[in-house]
């Protein structure tokens, strides 16, 4: 019998798509890249880069409905797996990922379950603002805080301080601090669009600038400061505490963003969104800095560069 051997073929890993209750529009575009085996099972070969764009287009269109993709992976198991609005969610072991499967205590009902973030204990000390009482101090090298920043704009020359939050993490608790801050001058159509906040807001709610920085200094202490682009925050926090003759910041800051893109090479942006969405956070960013804040703490305790570094 003659063999044929077919030379220069480039083997590229198995990628899996299983849908429930997609649109049909959905199905139909999928179905342009992967062949549908069974109702709801597409199946296909290409590289990291088409799979990445793939989910991402299942993500923004699949509406109500669950999705999950399955994929050929050099590690333990040799595969790698993600989730989308299923009732299984997929956690990682060292590198092995693994689902968690939700569980119903006795008696609990389904508004008991825990949600995504902050436990219930945790939501008690998340609700408690500012304090200078000097309680809490940190007592690990495993304290830090998370920050956020919303400005006028993109330059830390000529624009300003809009919004600051920080979420203090320490012995096992969240205490947040929150804050808009008055800059005194007209804020850009694009950025009340984007955030929400207006001049009015502002001249209502907002603080003199070195009043803030002032308890903001006192609520971070030397603890070092965690953000996503975390180098955007501390420019515009510099030139204020310039501005303002107050001491410039000396705490270490931690880049979530930085161990991201180690952890993630293949993803086409890494904006905040991204990031989350890579991580399997179903969260929207708002663009408000207490929410963002939090945002970035819940996918900084997901990235295993940034659970290696507060250890």
């Amino acid at each position: 019998m003659a063999s044929i051997t077919l030379k220069g073929m480039i083997n590229l890993p198995l990628t899996v798509i299983t849908l429930t209750n997609p649109p049909a529009s959905l199905r139909g575009d999928l179905s342009k890249w992967m062949q549908e085996i069974a109702t709801g099972v597409y199946v296909g070969n290409f590289n990291a880069r088409i799979r990445e764009k793939i989910w991402a287009r299942v993500i923004e269109n699949i509406g109500k409905g669950e999705a999950t993709l399955s994929y050929s992976c050099r590690n333990e198991i040799g595969y790698r797996f993600d989730t989308w609005q299923t009732n299984r969610s997929v956690i990682d072991c060292d590198g092995i990922p693994l689902v968690l499967l939700p569980q119903k205590a006795e008696g609990r009902t389904s508004d008991d379950a825990l949600a995504p973030g902050f436990s219930t204990a945790s939501k008690y000390h998340k609700a408690v603002r500012f304090s200078s009482s000097g309680k809490n101090k940190a007592t690990s090298n495993q304290s830090y805080v998370v920050i956020d920043l919303e400005t006028s704009g993109l330059d830390y020359r000529k624009h300003a301080i809009i919004e600051i939050a920080a979420i203090k993490v320490e012995n096992n608790s969240c205490l947040e601090y929150s804050v808009l801050v008055d800059p005194e001058l007209k804020l850009p159509d694009d950025i009340v669009q984007l955030t929400g906040i207006d001049d009015d807001l502002l001249q209502r709610e907002g603080k003199p600038l070195c009043e803030v920085l002032k308890q903001f200094n006192t609520f971070v202490e030397d603890l070092p400061l965690v953000g996503y682009n975390v180098k955007f925050d501390i420019q515009f926090l510099q030139a204020a505490l310039k501005k303002c003759d107050l001491p410039i910041l000396n705490n270490k800051s931690i880049d979530v963003q930085k161990y991201v893109k180690k952890e993630k090479p293949l993803l086409s942006r890494y904006t905040l969104q991204s990031a989350l969405l890579a991580y399997d956070l179903k969260e929207t960013v708002k663009h408000r800095a207490l929410d963002d804040a939090r945002m970035t703490y819940q996918l900084a305790t997901k990235v295993n560069g940034f659970r290696d570094q507060v250890k």
